[in-house]
């Protein structure tokens, strides 16, 4: 009688590649641990808090009971505030119907992804990208199609590449702007050329990631592919949270509005898998939405000026340049300089996995390597940290760029 075989990984999981970005985080607290003075740079979380009237909402919740079952994608008032949210921000007109809510915009893309992807089907991603986002692709059985997009054309798609990568097999195109890891941030018209290939291939369904739109710096404004487009709306999904512009990283809400039909589905897969999310998070999410939001424009104004600071610091350095970031809180300096050098405690730089490797063990400066936004050789420094932090941070850096050889 054969044995069964425990312990084996699905064929499934076996293809998908742990988040990088995460990885980086945990071995920074690990070397914090052991006593190292490890400034830790690979986290995408605000280090701003909650504001207090969020905070109370969710307080008065508990309170009155509000911690039992919901709706499966959403309470009422959650989906009537990201109706609001939508018209008030980006002039988008939807009804409850059109609205999802899951536990955090991750569980969004893999609600969406789930709900339509078969094998053999292609997303059509531009790179360099999110980490989950290939790695969702490939949990739901599809084939992530990754479009380079060169640092000249500021790392963004653009319409001829789009349409070059557009097959029959072709059931989505996944846009985040402003994006993770550049920063950039597509213009009006950027979105209008897209659409246009987007019309000529009407099999092709869009999610547009903005969970970013709050945090775009120098007087630009935020744009988003169904404002541009209108037209298109019956085949984009909108999706956007509270994690970012509201700092609520932990509380696990993100949201989309998109065509009844999808919504639907993703509504079957979450009964299915997390079923609702967490009751008193989604009250909170109500009064972030529908609350005073005047603090976003100072927190703006300091991911900015750190922003400046740490670009003007590593176009400094010897062997980094850098595009400074439209908006988000990454920074993405090239580090070809530094490629084939030996850096000062004697590591060959072969890849940006080497260079990020060298500069957290003798830098003690935790970023991530950019072959794991698969856009090489470079690495991804988050500024969402205080300024005296992130100086360190930048010196650091700046001394172990000279001191290779």
């Amino acid at each position: 009688m054969e044995k069964l075989s425990i312990g084996t990984t699905s064929q499934t999981l076996a293809s998908v590649q742990p988040s990088a970005t995460l990885a980086v985080t945990q071995l920074a607290r690990e070397l914090r641990s052991k006593g190292l003075d490890v400034i830790g740079l690979g986290a995408g979380e605000p280090d701003f808090d909650t504001p207090d009237h969020i905070k109370q909402a969710a307080v008065e919740a508990i309170a009155s009971g509000k911690t039992k079952y919901t709706p499966v994608d959403g309470i009422p008032e959650l989906k009537q505030a990201v109706v609001h949210k939508f018209a008030r921000d980006n002039n988008l007109s939807y009804t409850p119907d059109n609205i999802s809510v899951a536990p955090g915009g991750k569980a969004v893309i893999f609600n969406a992804m789930m709900a339509t992807l078969n094998p053999g089907d292609e997303v059509v991603i531009p790179t360099p990208c999110w980490v989950s986002y290939p790695e969702i692709v490939r949990l739901c059985g599809a084939t992530p199609v990754l479009v380079p997009c060169a640092a000249g054309d500021d790392y963004k798609l653009r319409a001829g590449a789009l349409a070059d990568a557009i097959t029959p097999k072709t059931k989505w195109l996944i846009l985040n702007s402003p994006s993770n890891p550049t920063g950039m941030a597509y213009s009006p018209a950027g979105l209008a050329a897209l659409g246009d290939v987007l019309r000529a291939n009407p099999h092709v369904m869009v999610l547009s990631d903005d969970i970013y739109e709050h945090l775009v710096y120098d007087d630009k404004e935020f744009s988003t592919l169904a404002e541009i487009a209108p037209d298109l709306i019956e085949r984009i999904l909108t999706m956007n949270g509270v994690s970012k512009a509201y700092a609520m990283t932990g509380w696990r809400i993100g949201y989309a509005g998109g065509p009844e039909w999808l919504i639907k589905l993703m509504a079957k897969v979450m009964a299915q898998t997390t079923t609702n999310p967490c009751s008193v998070s989604q009250w909170a999410a109500v009064a972030a939405l529908n609350g005073p939001n005047g603090f976003m424009e100072e927190r703006r104004q300091a991911f900015a000026t750190r922003r400046d600071m740490v670009v003007a610091a590593l176009r400094s350095a010897k062997g980094l340049s850098c595009v400074k970031p439209d908006g988000a809180f990454y920074v993405y300096p090239n580090c070809s300089g530094l490629i084939g050098r030996t850096s000062a405690g004697g590591k060959l730089l072969e890849t940006d996995i080497d260079v990020a490797a060298a500069i957290l063990e003798e830098a003690l400066v935790a970023v991530v390597p950019g072959s794991a936004f698969y856009g090489s050789p470079n690495f991804r420094i988050s500024y969402a940290s205080d300024m005296e932090t992130l100086r360190m941070a930048c010196a650091r850096i700046l001394e172990f760029c000279k001191a290779v050889k």
